[in-house]
Formats: C-alpha cells, sequence, structure tokens
C-alpha cells in the first residue's frame, strides 16, 4: 500500500519517556521514516529512575510537557469553550468526571496553541486518560482532530470516556477483547471508526546476532523477565515456580528487568522480601529498569522467557521476546492468547499458578526439540501480525483519509 507523506502530527504519550515506552519510540520513527512530522507531547516527565533508554535524553529533547493544572490558565482556557456551552454542560457531570476536566483545562489549551502554530494535521493520543481529556478539550477550543488507542481496560482510564470517545475521528483498541468491551460499555458514544491495530516491535532491530540454543545438560537454565515491578505482573509467582524447581534438582538462574512506578521506593521492597523468604538470592536478581539495548542482550542470552501477568492487555514485553527467537512462556489472562497460540508460538499457563509455570518450565527445558520450534515459530508470528510499522502505516492511513472530510 502506498501512502501519502507530508502529514504533520502531534503525538501525546502520558509521562513519556517512561521505562515501558520504546514501543511508542518506535512507531514515532517509523512514522518519520514515512516521511511525516512527529511533534510530541506529553502531561510530564516520569521518575528520573523510570528513564532508562539510549535514546531518553533525544526524546526529551523533542518533547513539550505540557504541565500541571494551573488555576489562572485554567479560566483563561474555559473561557475559550463558552460559545459551545460545554462549561454549563460539564457542571452537570460527575465531580470526579469534573475535576479531571479542571485539570486538563490549561494543558489543552497549550496544545490547541502549540497546534496552531506547527499547523498540526491531527494529534494522536497514545491513551484513554488524561492525554485524551486533553486532545478532546483541546479539539472543542478550536484545534485539529484528534484519535485516541486503548492500551487496556477502561477501568484503567478514569472518568469521562465518553466524553473523550465521542468526538474522536477515529480510535485503534490493541485487541478483540477490548474491542468487545467498549462496544459494550459506551456502544453509541463511539467514533464510527474503530480498528484493531496491535502494538508492535522492531523485528530488524530485534533479531538475534547469534542462532538460539536449548540449555545444556547441566548448566543453569537462564530465564530473563521483564515488565515493571507491579503485582499485577506476577513476578512473585515467577519466583515461587523458581524456588519448586530448585527443590526438584532444576538449576534455574532468574532475572527480572523492571521497576515499580515509584522508581525503587514501592512494590520492589515486597518482590525483595519474597525472595529472601524463599532464599532465592543466588537464583533471582532483580535488574531494575534497564535500556532496551540491554533487554536485547538479556533476551539473546535467555533460554527462556517468562512472564506471569496476573492480567496483560496483549504484552509487548511477550513481542520482543519472541521476536528474538525466545522460546515464551505466557497466562492466559487479558488478551495474551491473541498474541500466543498456546503450544504453537508459545506457552499459556493460568495465572496465580506457580505450581502450574513450575511444570510447564520443566517440561519445555527437558524438550530441546520444542524449544527450537518455538524460536522458529514465535519469531515468524511476529514478523508476520507484530511489526511496528503496521501501527505507523494505521496512523497515517485513518489521517489521510480525513484530510478531504469536513471538521
Amino acid at each position: 500500500m502506498t501512502l501519502p507523506q507530508g502529514l504533520r502530527i502531534g503525538y501525546i504519550v502520558p509521562q513519556f519517556p517512561g521505562q515501558t515506552h520504546i514501543f511508542f519510540w518506535r512507531e514515532i520513527k517509523a512514522l518519520e521514516a514515512m516521511g511525516h512530522e512527529v511533534h510530541v507531547f506529553s502531561t510530564r516527565k516520569p521518575p528520573p529512575r523510570l528513564m532508562s533508554h539510549a535514546w531518553t535524553a533525544e526524546a526529551m529533547a523533542r518533547t513539550t510537557y505540557l504541565g500541571r493544572a494551573n488555576p489562572l490558565f485554567a479560566l483563561n482556557a474555559a473561557a475559550k469553550l463558552v460559545p459551545q456551552g460545554l462549561p454549563k454542560w460539564l457542571l452537570q457531570e460527575p465531580s470526579a468526571f469534573t475535576k479531571d476536566i479542571l485539570i486538563s483545562l490549561a494543558a489543552a489549551d497549550r496544545l490547541r496553541a502549540a497546534a496552531q502554530r506547527l499547523k498540526l494535521d491531527h494529534i494522536h493520543a497514545h491513551s484513554a486518560a488524561r492525554a485524551a481529556f486533553i486532545a478532546a478539550l483541546s479539539h472543542h477550543m478550536g484545534g485539529p482532530r484528534y484519535s485516541l488507542t486503548l492500551h487496556g481496560p477502561l477501568s484503567d482510564y478514569g472518568s469521562g470516556q465518553r466524553f473523550k470517545w465521542r468526538d474522536a475521528s477515529f480510535a485503534t483498541i490493541i485487541t478483540q477483547k477490548l474491542m468487545d468491551e467498549v462496544h459494550a460499555e459506551l456502544g453509541p458514544d463511539l467514533p464510527d471508526r474503530m480498528l484493531i491495530r496491535p502494538m508492535g516491535v522492531d523485528t530488524d532491530v530485534l533479531s538475534r546476532q547469534t542462532p538460539y540454543q536449548p540449555p545444556e545438560h547441566g548448566r543453569p537454565i537462564r530465564i530473563f523477565s521483564c515488565a515493571r515491578l507491579n503485582i499485577v505482573k506476577g513476578h512473585q509467582d515467577l519466583m515461587s515456580a523458581t524456588r519448586q524447581l530448585i527443590d526438584q534438582g532444576v538449576d534455574v538462574r532468574v532475572e527480572i528487568a523492571g521497576e515499580d512506578d515509584n522508581g525503587g521506593t514501592g512494590y520492589r521492597a515486597e518482590l525483595e522480601a519474597h525472595l529472601k523468604k524463599l532464599r532465592l538470592q543466588d537464583h533471582v536478581k532483580l535488574l531494575g529498569a534497564i535500556s532496551a539495548e540491554d533487554v536485547r542482550t538479556k533476551l539473546e542470552a535467555a533460554h527462556l522467557f517468562v512472564l506471569a501477568s496476573w492480567h496483560e492487555p496483549l504484552g509487548v514485553a511477550y513481542m520482543e521476546a519472541m521476536s528474538m527467537g525466545v522460546p515464551t512462556i505466557g497466562t492466559d489472562a487479558g488478551g495474551v492468547k491473541e498474541l500466543i497460540s498456546d503450544g504453537a508460538t508459545g506457552y499459556l499457563v493460568e495465572p496465580k499458578n506457580p505450581g502450574q509455570l513450575a511444570r510447564t518450565i520443566r517440561s519445555l527445558v527437558g524438550s530441546p526439540e520444542a524449544l527450537l520450534r518455538l524460536s522458529r515459530e514465535g519469531r515468524a508470528h511476529i514478523e508476520q501480525h507484530f511489526r511496528a510499522e503496521l501501527g505507523a502505516e494505521t496512523l497515517v492511513a485513518e489521517i489521510t483519509r480525513l484530510q478531504d472530510a469536513p471538521i
């Protein structure tokens, strides 16, 4: 498909660039490689310990931070909505919604002014939380059309969902499961164009330098996991499974990359306590937030990738591992089964079930043929369905479709 060049796209990501934001950076680069201008906006900077990538400095230098709430600026911004009667309607909404709108007003006006100055054709919010509020309000103030992407359950993204979606030109949603949930909850308030477009990875960068090799007999099994440190990511279950494997005589070495949302002062302490309780200090290492380059190096050396999430909308970390040809074990939770076909491109276990996880790991590492097959099939699946360029192409195609349509 040949797509036109020369769009000016505003791109909003909350707290950019955070530890899990490599996907957004890849998509920005893919858009630019297609010949489009991308102007990056964010609500505010993430905590310093969560900014671990080699591209962090470049990303921050080119990001416009829209800032915190300012009562005076909010009043000035609200005045721009008076001709539409929106403030009166706004006050009829629940208090949580009204509060979120008031917090977002000043940032929305800054975005509107920036869009006018930069002559942006469109604004895309990679969130259904405050970033979507800001994009929607900016549009109501006279700013350009906007769209949004839903990356997880609506319940994770706060109030005002009908307001955020009602005037969007289109939306992308990462899984069919989430699409069904959104239609059931928001129905007539959704835009006409709703597309399933999963996140993607750079399969050229995330490719092996050396062929995958199963573990050697008598040598430790190297397991890598990568996700922020949060109870729903199931790292504690991987630790418990590791303890079971060691007790069964299986020598396992686990490395977990990622940090908690407080930059190391939150859930990390509970994981460290769990690790000590299980006496796993010599077998499990918490690496903290590491760069994309270091993630790639760890994947190259791993025999298995395991992420035992209690809930996962889809899972970029799984994609990265599979792209690197690392046999992958996930959980049958959320939309993961739309990414991993159990027994074909990876394996799925029940969430919160360390025993089943341990049995699956032990079975897999005892079958070199199965590991080699998963390495091949997982990589092929990602190349075909989850390349980063696919998301960029979808955005460009949808924005281009709007160019001749009236605002």
